[in-house]
């Protein structure tokens, strides 16, 4: 277990490490840093004089390195726009991102287990068919779409959640079955697929044969194999919730991540959007591990690659 661990780890450092490459790069290649530095009256000598201040005259690839020995002991630099530390910043507004992402898939996961399950037990019926409907509109239905019909309902007509802002756990609810119910489909037919195939195997008939309950043999024997799966795809789709909640941000007015990044994106402010994407691309690894340890935990035949 503990090689294993340890090969894990080394290919997410490698992976952080791409990420932090190819995202400072692009970064420094879709415009000038020290123009947005300087401000929209500033004149060419005011700018060559932030560029030659801030080292943004040198090669890229040193500028890159700079920049990596200063983000390996936590410093992200000072944002363009706010002139202040990043890291700060980004501490600041990651709690509430990362309550939304946990939220919604913990609706997923909630909303999609059962569902495959009981799909899985009961093929081809009414049942099924239920599930699988809701997979297919989740997947045709647009997050923001479907965030702006929970506030028209819920907060507008029925007045029973609030629209905006993140003042308590009420905020959270509406936001999260928005972005947690677009996750939806995969996990359930994931669960469902899964399911199906262990109830079909051998050791699942034998385990009815020696005469143990209908529940031990769907939860202690199917349940834990079929799950494997869909802990990686839970890994991913909370990665993608954390990267991709910008529209469910703003359409709430959530103060996280997703807002700031796009407001950052707005004002030019590169050393912000280095920072996000570092920090989302480290939280997305960090959870992939986890993930690989939780198989490897549930699934031992998996140590042995």
């Amino acid at each position: 277990m503990l090689i294993y661990a340890i090969k894990r780890l080394g290919v997410a450092f490698l992976v952080a490490l791409a990420v932090s490459l190819v995202t400072f790069t692009l970064l420094r290649l879709s415009g000038d840093p020290a123009a947005a530095m300087a401000g929209e009256g500033a004149t060419q000598e005011d700018i060559e004089y932030v560029r030659t201040h801030y080292g943004f005259d040198q090669p890229i690839p040193v500028q890159y390195y700079n920049w990596l020995t200063n983000a390996v002991r936590g410093d992200l630099g000072i944002s363009i726009y706010l002139k202040t530390p990043v890291a700060d910043v980004i501490f600041s507004r990651a709690p509430t991102t990362m309550t939304l992402g946990l939220c919604a898939l913990t609706f997923a996961l909630i909303l999609a287990i059962p569902l495959g399950v009981l799909a899985a037990m009961y093929p081809n019926t009414m049942l099924d068919r239920v599930a699988l409907t809701t997979a297919v509109i989740g997947q045709a239905l647009p997050s923001f779409f479907f965030g702006l019909i929970l506030i028209i309902i819920f907060g507008v007509w029925l007045r029973w959640l609030p629209i905006s802002g993140h003042a308590s756990w009420l905020n959270f609810i509406m936001p999260s079955i928005a972005l947690g119910y677009y996750a939806t489909p995969a996990i359930m037919r994931l669960t469902r697929a899964g399911m199906m195939d262990v109830l079909s195997s051998d050791y699942i008939r034998t385990a009815r044969a020696k005469g143990l309950r209908p529940r031990t043999v769907l939860f202690k024997h199917a349940l834990r194999n079929a799950v494997i799966p869909v802990v990686s795809l839970s890994a991913v789709q909370l990665g993608f919730m954390l990267g991709g909640s910008i529209v469910i941000e703003t359409i709430f007015s959530l103060n996280g991540l997703g807002s700031l990044a796009w407001q950052s994106i707005q004002r030019s402010d590169f050393e912000i959007m280095q920072g996000i994407v570092l920090s989302i691309a480290s939280f997305y690894i960090i959870l992939t591990f986890l993930a690989d340890m939780l198989n490897a935990f549930l699934d031992p035949r998996i140590r042995v690659h």
